[in-house]
């Protein structure tokens, strides 16, 4: 059954940042990252944002020149250098530092909730990393770095207690991770920003992408 995780990301960085932001700029990052998530960057205006949160468009404008200043200043640095790594964090110190594990079903079952419940939980901010990560170099690189220096190491040891040393011989950890990222990663888009309305049953459909990816392990051997 799915298990609750009530952590809200969007909370927790913006009370990491809160030295850096005023009472009204925290208001304005929290509605700009509501209205670029639902409508993206070019379908946005600032006099939404504004009305979302409660202050006069002229108060953003103060502040930043641009809606493009706003998600360059404020909006980006939030998400690539606050929310990635809190992301990474939390998820190794969770998930991947884990030492009781019985078998790859509890660790991959314990790795998608995980990832379910956290992207349901900030889809908001989820979704402008998807959509702005192309549009953007520094959230590109700032994935880039978690992948390679936080992520990789840390998944490379919890899975290599459940591969053979033929497996660990026969393909690299870092393409096991590339194939296990592709699956859990592909669910949760499908389901939550794909067909977010499909009658999905969600604890059936996380058993079949660890049904896939332990089966594809197997076939390493």
């Amino acid at each position: 059954m799915l298990k609750p995780r009530d952590r809200d990301l969007l909370v927790d960085v913006l009370e990491m940042n809160e030295e850096k932001l005023t009472p009204k700029q925290a208001k304005i990052v929290q509605a700009a990252i509501e209205v670029f998530s639902e409508k993206g960057f070019a379908g946005a205006s600032t006099s939404e944002i504004a009305k979302r949160a409660g202050v006069a468009e002229g108060t953003i404008f103060r502040h930043y020149k641009t809606k493009k200043d706003l998600l360059i200043s404020i909006v980006l640095p939030v998400i690539s250098k606050l929310a990635l790594p809190f992301l990474a964090d939390q998820f190794v110190k969770e998930v991947l530092e884990e030492e009781e594990y019985e078998d790859v079903d509890q660790f991959l079952r314990e790795l998608i909730y995980n990832r379910y419940h956290f992207v349901k939980k900030n889809l908001p901010l989820m979704k402008i990393v998807l959509q702005e990560m192309f549009y953007h170099s520094e959230i590109k690189e700032n994935l880039s770095e978690i992948l390679t220096d936080k992520l990789l190491p840390a998944f490379s040891q919890a899975i290599q207690r459940f591969l053979t040393e033929e497996q660990q011989e026969k393909v690299p950890v870092e393409t096991i991770l590339r194939l296990s990222i592709s699956s859990v990663v592909g669910f949760l888009i499908t389901r939550f920003m794909i067909a977010p309305d499909f009658d999905w049953d969600d604890d059936q459909e996380i058993e079949y992408t660890i049904q896939f990816i332990r089966n594809g392990l197997r076939g390493l051997s």
